[in-house]
């Protein structure tokens, strides 16, 4: 951090951090959703991976609600909060993308 004695710049700090994070996942998930609809459209979306688009969701929800609630147990602040919370779901839906985006054998 450039100025550690400043409380102000820690939270903006962490405010951009969530607002990255989040950011990383809107265009992440868009690319999650073209591969799937892309996979359902054509006929050829596997079964695992239907049941895997709609069983994933719940636990990275409820991880994400589970770090919040941390973060504001530690007393964290608020920034810290929302950047707790989308960790998770960004971390999933980056996987995914990732996954989603190899070539097919």
């Amino acid at each position: 951090m450039f100025f550690p004695q400043n409380p102000l710049f820690g939270a903006m700090e962490t405010w951009q951090r969530a607002n990255l994070a989040y950011a990383e996942m809107m265009m992440a998930a868009n690319l999650v959703i073209l591969s799937r609809t892309t996979r359902m459209m054509l006929g050829v979306m596997s079964p695992q991976e239907a049941a895997r688009m709609a069983f994933e969701k719940p636990a990275a929800f409820a991880k994400s609600m589970e770090m919040a609630a941390r973060a504001q147990a530690a007393g964290q602040g608020h920034a810290a909060m929302a950047l707790a919370a989308v960790r998770p779901i960004r971390t999933k839906t980056c996987a995914n993308a990732r996954r989603l985006s190899r070539p097919r054998r």
